[in-house]
């Protein structure tokens, strides 16, 4: 396999649609259970699962180049969908009664997304790295802390050479994105006194 293959296989298995999809009833199972994991698949279907369906359908239109929105100026409808989409969660999550974690973590996507859209409608900032790096700050809070930290740094630095020999952002662009991701996830979860 070349490194081009492997970049783009990284790319896609972790995407940010994929972890969105998969970190919520990950996170809810291990923290609370199965009880746990139904909240979280709630979160999974709102703040992943209707951005993923929006990007698939302007896809299959011709409106997006790929499920990546490589093209900066396409991004706009789709995020305001996942903006959308992640606040239709939240109002949920919170008038239901969802555990304390999963309300945290649906917020850290929403502030996530309050600091990085308003950039990427001037500069490419990337959501891969973002989302990876936000998605190991919460897994730190439900799994032993220093190797979930370790190993997700490794993960983080994957996936932002991946988007840099994919040509589709800059070390600085992938360099934005991890930290955004890590301080607003953290912040949140801190703000919340989530441990």
């Amino acid at each position: 396999m070349t490194a081009d293959q492997v970049a783009r296989k990284v790319t896609d298995l972790l995407a940010p649609q994929v972890l969105v999809i998969a970190m919520p009833p990950t996170v809810g199972l291990i923290a609370q259970g199965w009880a746990g994991a139904v909240w979280g698949l709630l979160a999974s279907v709102l703040c992943g699962g209707v951005p993923a369906a929006v990007i698939a359908a302007g896809v299959r239109s011709g409106r997006l180049d790929s499920h990546h929105i490589v093209d900066r100026a396409r991004r706009t409808g789709p995020l305001l969908a996942a903006v959308v989409a992640v606040l239709v969660a939240l109002v949920l999550l919170v008038v239901l009664g969802a555990p304390d974690l999963l309300v945290a973590t649906v917020t850290a996507m929403l502030v996530a997304l309050a600091v990085t859209v308003p950039i990427t409608l001037r500069w490419k900032i990337s959501f891969h790295a973002a989302v990876s790096a936000g998605t190991v700050v919460v897994l730190a809070h439900v799994l032993p802390p220093a190797p979930t930290l370790l190993a997700g740094a490794a993960v983080v630095a994957l996936v932002c050479w991946a988007r840099v020999r994919l040509t589709h952002h800059t070390p600085g662009q992938v360099l934005a994105g991890a930290l955004a991701g890590t301080l607003t996830t953290w912040a949140t979860l801190a703000a919340f006194g989530v441990t």
